[in-house]
């Protein structure tokens, strides 16, 4: 049993070293880029909701 524990720790150590971490700049321009998308997809469903509630109230009332 404690001999599996050791294994896996071990496999585990070997493909945690095979991770590549991306650079400062890259992970900065992807955050930047990451802000903007939201930004303009909060503007658009709010311009659609606003549409559509127009649309509901001027055919309800």
């Amino acid at each position: 049993m404690m001999q599996k524990i050791i294994t896996l720790y071990k496999e585990v150590k070997q493909e945690a070293m095979k991770i590549t971490w991306p650079a400062k700049p890259e992970v900065i321009t992807t955050t930047i880029m990451v802000f903007i998308f939201v930004f303009i997809s909060s503007i658009f469903f709010l311009l659609v909701d606003k549409l559509i509630s127009f649309v509901v109230e001027f055919i309800l009332f």
